[in-house]
């Protein structure tokens, strides 16, 4: 078969590019025409192919974009915390508990108000909350029986920086809406370009490639003259950039013909 001089994508994330070929993501392998399989089996790489294709791939000796680490800690805060903490990535002070007797062990290491988030499957600030209380407390255990804590860090901004590829592409300021602890835009988080410290795109761009993450949106925060990595989202959304004047679209085109992903 004559190898496809575009690029080769799954998800439909990079649809709108010209050099993209994107044929959509099947729940059987054997859904795919036999072209298209035997597109997929002779790519060099193939690019968003979802946590299940990944993985499949990976074992094909198939690369991916985003990397198969990358997809190993999508939505996932456990494995993410897990693995910074292994690596000696600063990270707010963070403790999993597991079933009713750990989870009552809960006040001996946090007091209140602390952290508390859904640990897997959340995004865009939902699913976290901030606890002051034991009925609060409560409320959220029925909800999620695994409890993520967090120590709570009174601040009122973060900062999202965008890795692509082995580059910082993007970075900006969250600030949290009036009466609300969580900055997430989706949440009413406001978009802010004031000036971005370096440290923290350092921090970012350091913390990706430790953890062999090539496509993630970093989220930092600077408390007492030290910055720390909240979380990793590899399904960030598009408004900052949107806001920044950068096409997203082009910007991807770019970096697939320059071979930078």
């Amino acid at each position: 078969m004559k190898p496809c001089s575009e690029a080769v994508a799954l998800e439909s994330r990079l649809r709108q590019c010209r050099n993209v070929r994107t044929l959509g993501v099947r729940a059987n392998f054997s859904d795919y025409s036999p072209e298209d399989a035997a597109l997929i089996l002779s790519s060099r790489k193939i690019y968003y192919p979802t946590p299940f294709y990944a993985d499949l791939l990976d074992t094909a000796g198939i690369e991916t974009f985003p990397s198969y680490h990358t997809y190993k800690c999508v939505q996932d805060k456990i494995k993410q915390t897990a693995l910074l903490t292994l690596l000696g990535v600063p990270h707010p002070r963070t403790r999993v508990f597991y079933g009713k007797r750990q989870i009552a062990a809960i006040p001996r290491h946090f007091s209140f108000p602390f952290i508390a988030k859904v640990p897997r499957g959340s995004a865009m600030g939902r699913g976290v909350f901030k606890i002051q209380t034991p009925e609060a407390f409560e409320a959220y255990i029925q909800i999620s029986p695994v409890a993520y804590i967090q120590e709570y860090l009174p601040i009122d901004r973060d900062i999202r920086v965008v890795v692509i590829g082995d580059r910082v592409v993007h970075a900006y300021w969250r600030i949290a809406p009036e009466g609300d602890f969580r900055s997430n835009v989706a949440v009413g988080g406001r978009v802010s370009f004031d000036h971005v410290p370096q440290a923290a795109r350092d921090l970012a761009l350091s913390t990706a490639r430790k953890c062999r993450w090539n496509d993630v949106g970093i989220d930092i925060c600077r408390y007492q003259d030290r910055y720390y990595v909240i979380e990793a989202n590899m399904k960030y959304g598009k408004e900052g950039f949107r806001k920044a004047g950068i096409d997203y679209i082009h910007l991807m085109e770019t970096m697939i013909e320059n071979g930078e992903i």
